[in-house]
């Protein structure tokens, strides 16, 4: 099982509506660490670490629109390359 990260903006109706706190719980589910957080844009950033198939499933869900109250305008993902993988996922 290849362990791999990546960093993911998430652009639209995402801050104030509970988005962050959606991608931490569908991480913990799919078994993936890092962090979610707002930017200064409106946009989110998450970086998420785990299985390539996991990671795949989280940014199926980010394109899917996340929490209902969200509105996902576009997703952009690039590999991460970690110096320190997180041990956690957490909200910033």
């Amino acid at each position: 099982m290849t362990q791999q990260c990546i960093k993911a903006w998430v652009h639209g109706q995402v801050q104030g509506v509970g988005f962050r706190y959606s991608t931490q719980m569908q991480a913990q589910q799919l078994g993936l660490t890092g962090y979610a957080r707002n930017l200064d844009d409106g946009s989110v950033e998450v970086l998420a670490c785990g299985a390539s198939e996991a990671l795949e499933q989280l940014v199926a869900w980010l394109k899917a629109g996340g929490p209902r109250s969200a509105r996902v305008d576009r997703v952009l993902t690039e590999p991460h390359h970690a110096g320190e993988r997180p041990q956690r996922f957490t909200i910033g």
